[in-house]
């Protein structure tokens, strides 16, 4: 017995209801379909990307130790040859007539943990400060003191952006800023020494010399 398929005008209301909720699960699953198909196209783009930037990442970190070993090794040759102002001379440049290559050295300064300390009393002070203000947080004294002891990503406190805290001493005119700031100044210590290398190139057109910057927004 051949089948006949209904029009719609021939269905009961509960019929049409079947049949909508039955498009409205389709279209739900096509949703669905489309969905995971786009996150599964994403995901793929960024595994891809993401092994090229760790490969990257290990072959720049093998330059550097490459550089650091080479420029260190050649360092002992000119001292022994004289070619250093003085014994602890860390900054040099070594330079051809095509290629440079400049090394500077900077004392890295930094905090012990009473910084710590002192930065955990400072935002206690100041959201105490701030409450006997027209602007609260809005104050630009408060706003700027409080960007000052934002850490880096290593989570470290930046040296200059607690030395812009000393200046505000006076604004605030206060005992227990003044105390902050003192322990601020007690806690600070050179950790360490950093060295950069930058690179250059000489232009033969030109006979200028050209900065050389391996980084990915540079090129």
């Amino acid at each position: 017995m051949e089948k006949v398929t209904k029009s719609m005008q021939e269905m009961s209301s509960a019929e049409l209801a079947v049949l909508l909720e039955q498009k409205k699960k389709e279209e739900r699953e096509a949703e669905l379909q489309r969905r995971a198909a786009y996150e599964d196209l994403r995901r793929d783009l960024l595994e891809k990307i993401g092994a090229k930037v760790s490969e990257t990442i290990d072959k720049v970190q093998d330059l550097r130790k490459f550089v650091e070993t080479e420029t260190a090794a050649f360092r002992a040759i000119m001292a022994d040859y004289g070619a250093l102002r003085t014994d602890d001379q860390m900054s040099y440049t070594l330079k051809s007539d095509t290629f440079a290559v400049e090394v500077k050295s900077n004392k890295v300064k930094k905090f012990d943990e009473r910084a710590d300390v002192a930065a955990r009393r400072l935002i206690e002070f100041l959201r105490g400060w701030i409450e006997g203000r027209e602007l609260g947080a809005r104050d630009p004294m408060y706003k700027l003191a409080m960007a000052m002891i934002e850490r880096n990503k290593y989570g470290d406190l930046d040296y200059k952006s607690i030395s812009r805290l000393y200046d505000l001493e006076g604004d605030f005119d206060n005992p227990e800023y003044s105390d902050i700031m003192r322990l601020f100044r007690e806690s600070h210590l050179v950790e360490a020494t950093a060295v950069n290398f930058y690179f250059y190139a000489k232009d033969p057109e030109r006979g200028t010399w050209k900065k050389l910057e391996p980084s990915f927004n540079r090129l």
